[in-house]
């Protein structure tokens, strides 16, 4: 019997294995290195948001009216790297998007915190997945006349951005690099749970980065008033003005549950069920579907074999737009808050932490729960200020994280989160 069916038949699952989370690093704004100081930030409701950085020659003073938007939530040291750690040229990290920079570094660490030595990953079938979006790093290929030139292609490409780390380690697993805009590093997690659930994989790599090279997303979405002013997410609450954007990057490795208790790891946390849709035709391109949303709530449920009481906490999208929020809460109220409970289902989201961190997003949220779940603690979801979103029925049981809460008391002897 070949090790992995080895382990799905101690599992009992018929093919069937949870996922556990076995290592993970991250960087996120507010001066974030590792899930130890991202829980610090959270945990103490501090705020990431700044202003715009000062070390990329943006020219705020030509940007189309630069006194609506002047922050975000930034890694102010995206521009450091260390070539010849990772064995590459000057001229080469030169041409490299920072997104493949800081996923090379964020990799390496989350296979070293997993107590893994990545040099031993050679020749295996370790997949990587990964989430980024379209970057305004650098110049048309045919403008580069110097060192650099030859290396742009590779160094700009988001599909490279799978592939140099899986180059670097010598991973023969698939390298997959997924842009689904926000939802990019979740649906990387996805694919990765189920590359290892059907055999693909033993161990993936999962997560997603963003840089923001140009002030583009500042620009375009200024311009559709979609940005909240003063750059604050206040998710849920019915002062909401818009998203803000931020910056960010996180990796998870993943395990097999089964595999990774025989080999006495230290598990994180568990995957249980991970579902991806579409909204489909909704009344607008970029428009939230309530009915697409409800359908793949219920979809993650019955992948994970649970039930809507189960869960205790949901990790929303939450991105503070006056069209999304209600979409989404009516929605986690249509499934979570459709059952009796003894206190509500807590809604919390990252982003009114740090921002939309767009590609890295989702991961980011994972990382917080995690990290909330070993502290025992929910933490408070920041600014929101006053009433929460009048276009929605709070009557339910649910509510959202005003302030940190204890987490609850059950008979399970786990925590269960649901991620939006």
């Amino acid at each position: 019997m070949a090790e992995r069916d080895r382990d799905r038949a101690a599992d009992g699952s018929g093919g069937r294995d949870d996922v556990a989370v076995i290592g993970m690093a991250c960087r996120y704004p507010g001066g974030v290195d590792s899930p130890e100081g991202l829980w610090e930030l959270v945990s103490q409701g501090r705020d990431g948001v700044g202003e715009f950085p000062v070390n990329r020659e943006w020219r705020t003073e030509e940007l189309y009216d630069p006194s609506f938007v002047r922050h975000g939530g930034f890694l102010h040291d995206a521009d450091t790297f260390d070539a010849a750690f990772f064995g590459i040229r000057p001229a080469e990290a030169i041409a490299m998007d920072p997104q493949q920079r800081i996923l090379l570094e964020v990799a390496w660490e989350s296979i070293e915190q997993a107590g893994i030595v990545p040099s031993s990953l050679k020749g295996s079938p370790t997949g990587v997945f990964v989430g980024v979006m379209p970057n305004e790093y650098g110049q048309p290929l045919w403008k580069w006349q110097d060192e650099t030139a030859g290396f742009m292609g590779t160094g700009t490409s988001p599909s490279v951005a799978s592939g140099r780390i899986s180059y670097l380690l010598g991973l023969e697993g698939p390298a997959i690099t997924i842009d689904t805009a926000c939802s990019s590093s979740g649906v990387a997690i996805h694919q990765a749970v189920r590359s290892l659930r059907n055999g693909e994989t033993d161990l993936a790599l999962a997560g997603g980065c963003t840089v923001l090279a140009g002030p583009g997303m500042f620009v375009d979405y200024a311009r559709k008033g979609a940005l909240s002013p003063d750059g604050r997410c206040r998710t849920f609450a019915d002062t909401a003005n818009g998203t803000v954007w931020a910056e960010g990057a996180g990796v998870l490795v993943l395990e097999p549950l089964s595999k990774a208790q025989r080999l006495g790891r230290r598990i994180l946390g568990v995957i249980k069920g991970t579902a991806v849709n579409q909204d489909g035709a909704s009344n607008g391109l970029t428009a939230p579907s309530g009915r697409a949303q409800v359908k793949v709530i219920n979809q993650t449920l019955k992948d994970a074999g649970l039930r809507p009481g189960d869960v205790q906490l949901v990790e929303a999208h939450g991105t503070a737009t006056k069209l999304g929020d209600p979409i989404e809460a009516n929605a986690i109220q249509a499934t979570y808050g459709q059952v009796e409970r003894d206190e509500p289902v807590w809604i919390g989201s990252f982003k009114s932490s740090v921002g939309h961190s767009m590609a890295a997003a989702g991961v980011g949220g994972v990382i917080k729960c995690l990290m909330a779940m070993k502290a025992a603690t929910m933490p408070k979801t920041l600014h929101v200020d006053g009433e929460l979103n009048s276009h929605v029925d709070w009557s339910s049981s649910v509510d959202v994280l005003r302030e940190a809460r204890a987490w609850p008391t059950t008979k399970r002897s786990s925590h269960l989160v649901s991620l939006r």
